[in-house]
This record gives structure tokens, sequence and C-alpha cells, in this order.
């Protein structure tokens, strides 16, 4: 993969500057030695199910609760399917939930290809198989929004409704931080430098993203992120976590070729007015027919954790309606 060299300083000035602020801090890290191996997740609150299955070629994890039409909850970068807990016993009182663990992510099986959204598509939809009978109401989150747009596009009779919370659509994002893009964007594309730069850092790294991204600074607890930095800070945690990023311009060609498709299921878009605001919705209306956009005017990147109510409010009107 080409790269830009200057992006790489620019991106790697600004992380080091990020580590150097969180040390100072007092923030410790977490390396992956700091909580025993274990095939369960770390913390499952009660009345959800830990469960694996076998699709598309790899071995998943999901939580499940509730009954009912079946939610598909999709994570981004850099959480697990943990980030769902707050908004789960909500929506379990109407519909069966399932928050998974993205391919590389959490407890599901580490590859080392794989990361593009059309495959992470096609693991979506297996489960989906897996759940059935019929489809199920898709909500993606970053990294898991821009997977449930490509599902959503090529196998739309798996999805009834669509949710796409606060993410990019794949090939709109800016990668060039010197020409007005973010620098996270250069630093993780970059190979093996991003993993060296976090090594024994993780914990700090991941804290630092959450805390950018969030207008609430304290909406994701310390405790959440140290679970989110324990699972990447295992084994190829982060080298998963970098390559969705570094598959971002194999999503965008085959973006290209989805352009001018119309998407079949009703769309809802919910973003942060300090994060995403309305570049979502304005992406999307040559491509869905039936279009709810909502914005959360008090939230960042984390909609679902930053405003929790307001989330399950919008997101349970729009599947019930």
């Amino acid at each position: 993969m080409e790269f830009d060299r200057r992006s790489l300083l620019f991106g790697g000035s600004q992380i080091l500057l990020a580590g150097a602020a969180a040390t100072a801090a007092g923030l410790q890290s977490v390396s992956a030695q700091e909580k025993p191996d274990s095939a369960e997740p770390t913390k499952i609150p009660t009345g959800m199910s830990s469960r694996f299955v076998d699709v598309n070629g790899i071995r998943m994890h999901y939580v499940a609760m509730g009954s009912g039409p079946v939610v598909v909850l999709l994570h981004g970068w850099p959480e697990t399917w943990f980030a769902w807990r707050g908004i789960m016993p909500r929506l379990a009182r109407k519909f069966t939930v399932v928050a998974a663990d993205l391919r590389g992510c959490g407890l599901s099986e580490r590859t080392e290809a794989g990361y593009d959204k059309q495959t992470i598509a096609g693991d979506i939809r297996a489960l989906i198989a897996h759940l059935g009978p019929g489809p199920a109401h898709v909500v993606g989150h970053d990294m898991g929004g821009k997977a449930a747009y490509v599902l959503a596009h090529l196998y739309p009779q798996a999805v009834s409704k669509l949710v796409l919370v606060d993410c990019l659509l794949p090939g709109t994002e800016n990668l060039d931080a010197l020409r007005g893009g973010a620098w996270h964007y250069g630093f993780h594309v970059a190979p093996e430098f991003p993993e060296m730069l976090t090594r024994g850092r993780e914990r700090d790294y991941i804290r630092a993203q959450i805390r950018a991204w969030s207008h609430d600074k304290m909406a994701i607890s310390e405790d959440a992120i140290s679970e989110f930095a324990y699972h990447y800070a295992r084994p190829g945690g982060m080298t998963a976590g970098f390559n969705y990023y570094r598959a971002l311009r194999q999503d965008a060609k085959l973006a290209e070729t989805l352009r001018g498709r119309k998407l079949m299921p009703l769309v809802m878009t919910i973003t942060g007015r300090h994060s995403a605001g309305d570049k979502l919705a304005e992406s999307l209306r040559d491509q869905a027919a039936d279009l709810t956009s909502v914005v959360a005017e008090d939230s960042g990147h984390f909609v679902a954790e930053e405003v929790p109510d307001f989330f399950c409010e919008k997101l349970e009107t729009f599947l019930v309606g």
C-alpha cells in the first residue's frame, strides 16, 4: 500500500503528544497479562448470555438478551460488544438484542485478512442467518456502521431496517491529514508503526481516542475503557483494529460500484452534533428512498453511550413504527 511519509510523521507526532498527555495525567497502561486469559468476557451483566457461532469461516462471539424481532448491534473502533451494554436491557423489552464482537475484536476470532467491509458484511449476514428466520434490524456505529451500510446494499434481504450511528460512508473519508483529513487515518493505515508506538500503552491510546471524540468526556467510564483495552491489548488485537482502517481504500473501491444503487431497507441516521452532524444524512439522500435523520445536539461520536435515553427513544420509535 502506498503511504505518504509526511502524513505518517504528522500523525505520529500527534499520537506521541496524546500519549505524553495521558501519561502526565497518571493513566495506567493495560497489558494482555494484567487479566487472566479467559474464554468468557470479563463482564457480562445480569440477564445477558455470551455465545459463540462459526460463521463465514470464523468463530464469532456475541451477547444476546430479550425476545421479539432481532436487532443486531455492531460496534466500532476502539470498542467491543460491551459498548452496547447500557442500552441492551431497554431494547430487550421489545426485541431480541444481539451485540456482536466484529471479526478480530473482543472474543471473536482474529484473522490475518478479511477486514474490508464486504467481508465483515458477509460475517454479519451469516450471523443473521444463524439467528433466523427472516431479516434483522441492523444498527451499526463507526466501523460497524460502514459494514452495516455494505450489508444493506449487498444483502438487502437480510436487513429489515438499517440504522447508521455516527459514521462516514465508505469512500467519503478524507484519509489525507495534510489536506483536511483526521490525523488518525494516516497513523492507523501505516504498516507496523501504530502497533510499535502503542505497544504497552494500549489503554492510554484507546482512552485518548475515546475522550477526544466524545462531547461528554465522562460518558464512557474508566472501567469500560479498561474492558476495551484488555481485549485490544491481547495478541493481535491492535492490529485487527488498525486493519479496519487499512481496508478503507479497498472499501472505497467497493463503494464506487454501489454508486447509483438505492438502499432497499428503511434507513435512519443518528449522529452527534459535535461529530458527524448532518454529514451522514446528506451523503445518504440520493441512496435512501425513505430516510429518517436524527442529530443529538449534546453528543459527540459515541451517541449510544453519551445520550443513551435520547438514543433509545429515537431508535425504538424508528424500529417499532
